[in-house]
């Protein structure tokens, strides 16, 4: 095994100049904690480097482009080539006591995933800080419970039998058994389908780790379950004790909207997080679509009205009450005793909660109606929102109304103080607007790699996952828009269809720089990567050192 070379915590990777040996275009990495092993390894018939840090990390040439992936293996700390007759190209490795050979599949992929088969489509998740297990809600519409599939089973047995005439009825009771006693696997031949507002839904407890389910917790028919919170109740008989919330409706219909009622299943965690405990049943007349932990109590979010519930013996106990939600809320998030409400055709709502005198007004709103998917805190003063026709929206309150929270902290003012349209007296400001082109199912402020900065990430309806980076200096947002303004001219859509129109969809684009179409550059010829960038007054590979260092500062 060829002794390998050791750096502190960083990798370097610089060009080197064949005539005079010096090294240009030097751009370092962030490996991990440890001192960092570099040894080489074949990879596809080419040279590669395998960086062994706190995390191991691969540099290959892939498809005419430069890779620096991190492997989703376990932390190793040694590692040679390997080839036999059963792993052509593989590496050997130690990791702890162990040898282990390993073989480096699907290069070029940025993820790396595992799939779980579920019995209904996944609506919602939450995961135990403790135990770390993912309590899951599964809901399907047009789909019969297992019950109700036995049920309507046995009755077209019995149906089969009794219209049958006297001289075939033997067989037919034959066919009947065979029917009964028949199970078809429903991945190859798809399961019946129950009609519209017929809805089957179930709670599942999942170790992501092992990849194993603990507990499966099934709904009746036509109950379904959409919202879940995990909290901690100030006044829970057992102290420190963790609930999951759940909450359902009955026979609900999807256009027009409507339903019989739903319910707030309250259970405790138990046996470190793998099961749980039904401490009772609250109905709600509306359908709850939106759960967050407040201060030791639920907030629920009930149709257009919004509460606050506490624990009590026999049901959740309703404390206070909000009835100035416009439409419907389909999201709830809060910041101290600040709330940000989501309604699912009026943007945003800024709520505050006044503990003396127990109510919550809304002091603040959107000037635009936004049909909201997802929104998320990023301060508290502003909020990242997502509406279903693929545009993202970061809005914050004005400085107006942040005096005037400062000089009315009672709140009186902001009851009778009505804006324009019954709306509220303060509006909120938009500082950025982009048109992403796909419906938003999740937004986030996550942290992808060690030691890195903050970033709004995004995930869409068809698989799409994304982030929104800030910019920290001016010098950068001067030279990723003037990059981005000469690569609509260099890189024209293959429709025809212009850049600038088609990220402005809806509203006009506003405060964000395209970075998609700025990655572009690499792709270009070397004459246009020239032309531009001397037109920025740079090097072509300043530019590309500029990319790359955006993105590995917050993602990979």
């Amino acid at each position: 095994i060829p002794k390998p070379l050791s750096n502190k915590s960083s990798g370097i990777n610089a060009e080197y100049g064949g005539v005079t040996g010096e090294l240009s275009d030097t751009r370092t990495r962030y490996l991990g904690t440890r001192a960092v092993k570099l040894f080489r390894i074949p990879v596809q018939g080419f040279d590669a480097v395998l960086a062994i840090s706190s995390r191991s990390w691969l540099s290959y040439f892939y498809q005419s482009r430069f890779h620096l992936s991190p492997l989703s293996y376990d932390a190793l700390e040694y590692a040679c080539g390997f080839s036999s007759e059963q792993c052509s190209q593989g590496i050997v490795a130690i990791s702890t006591n162990t040898l282990r050979i390993l073989a480096l599949e699907k290069l070029g992929a940025i993820f790396n995933q595992v799939t779980m088969p579920l019995k209904y489509t996944p609506r919602k998740f939450v995961v135990d800080d403790e135990s770390n297990n993912m309590i899951m809600i599964e809901t399907d519409h047009n789909t019969f419970t297992e019950a109700s599939k036995l049920q309507r089973k046995q009755q077209i047995a019995e149906e089969m039998v009794e219209t049958a005439d006297e001289s075939s009825r033997v067989e037919v009771v034959k066919l009947a058994e065979q029917f009964l006693t028949d199970d078809l696997a429903e991945e190859t031949f798809t399961s019946p389908k129950a009609g519209a507002s017929m809805w089957a839904s179930q709670i599942r407890i999942l170790n992501p780790i092992k990849q194993e389910t603990l507990e499966i917790i099934k709904f009746e028919q036509n109950e379904a379950a959409f919202s879940i919170c995990v909290c901690q109740f100030n006044n829970s008989p057992i102290p420190g004790a963790v609930y999951v919330v759940v909450g359902t409706v009955k026979e609900m219909s999807l256009a027009p909207r409507s339903s019989s009622g739903g319910y707030l299943y309250c259970y405790r965690l138990v046996d470190d997080g793998c099961h749980l405990e039904l401490v009772h049943k609250t109905p709600v007349d509306d359908i709850p679509t939106a759960l967050c932990s407040f201060s030791g109590r639920l907030l629920v979010g009930v149709g257009k009205l919004l509460r606050i519930y506490d624990l009590g013996k026999r049901k959740l106990l309703r404390k206070c009450e909000n009835k100035q939600i416009p439409n419907h809320i389909v999201g709830i998030k809060c910041s101290g005793q600040r709330i940000l409400v989501s309604d699912n055709q009026e943007s945003v709502h800024f709520l505050r909660y006044r503990q003396s005198e127990n109510a919550m007004s809304v002091f603040a709103d959107d000037t635009l109606p936004r049909w909201v998917t997802q929104a998320t805190l990023l301060d508290y003063y502003t909020v990242a929102v997502a509406d279903k026709f693929g545009n993202l929206a970061v809005l914050r309150l004005s400085q107006d109304a942040r005096d005037f929270i400062e000089d009315d902290p009672t709140g009186n003012k902001a009851i009778w103080d009505r804006g324009l349209l019954n709306g509220a007296s303060q509006k909120l400001d938009m500082l950025c607007m982009f048109h992403i082109g796909e419906a938003v199912s999740y937004l986030d402020l996550a942290t992808l790699i060690p030691g890195g900065s903050e970033a709004l990430v995004y995930a869409t309806l068809s698989g799409t996952v994304g982030m929104f980076v800030p910019f920290t200096s001016r010098e950068d947002i001067d030279f990723f828009q003037h990059l981005e303004m000469h690569m609509r001219n260099e890189s024209s859509p293959i429709c025809g269809r212009d850049h600038l129109a088609y990220r402005s969809s809806y509203v006009p684009v506003k405060g964000v720089v395209d970075g998609d179409l700025c990655e572009v550059y690499n792709s270009l010829e070397p004459a246009k990567r020239r032309a531009v960038a001397s037109e920025l007054d740079r090097q072509p590979g300043e530019v590309s050192k500029k990319l790359e260092d955006m993105r590995t500062t917050y993602a990979f």
